[in-house]
């Protein structure tokens, strides 16, 4: 059985979306809430690094304090944006999926296609209504 994890944010339609196509594809995922239970420094630098992603890639500027940290001044260094990533997990952007294929920030939610081990098991839209997968469990191609 192929083991997904996800850094889920409940709260959020690309990451409920995500958690949903995991879940098409017949795998039940480990499902971490990141904002309850944050990443460790490790981990979080592990997760960067297995992106392939510069951690500035990582902040979500959207509803967190970003602004107010002043965190799009380039005197802050990668280890001091981790730092505020763990004070403030609001400012990982999500989803995280990891999976035995890669590690992916999907978004859109239609990344996590990329690197799911099992096909899709059948039809699936977004919460917007925009389908993603035919009834053959195929991507639907724009």
């Amino acid at each position: 059985m192929s083991s997904v994890t996800i850094y889920h944010n409940p709260a959020c339609g690309t990451s409920r979306n995500t958690l949903a196509l995991i879940r098409n594809s017949g795998v039940e995922p480990t499902i971490v809430h990141y904002l309850e239970t944050p990443p460790s420094r490790d981990e979080l630098v592990a997760l960067i690094a297995a992106m392939g992603i510069g951690v500035r890639a990582l902040l979500r500027k959207s509803g967190t304090p970003y602004d107010e940290l002043g965190l799009d001044d380039p005197k802050w260094t990668d280890d001091q944006l981790i730092g505020f990533m763990l004070e403030h997990p609001v400012l990982i952007n999500r989803p995280i999926v990891v999976t035995e294929l890669g590690t992916r920030l999907c978004r859109p939610s239609e990344l996590v296609l990329d690197i799911l081990p099992q096909p899709q098991q059948g039809a699936f839209s977004k919460e917007d209504g925009e389908v993603v997968i035919d009834e053959h469990g195929q991507r639907v191609n724009k």
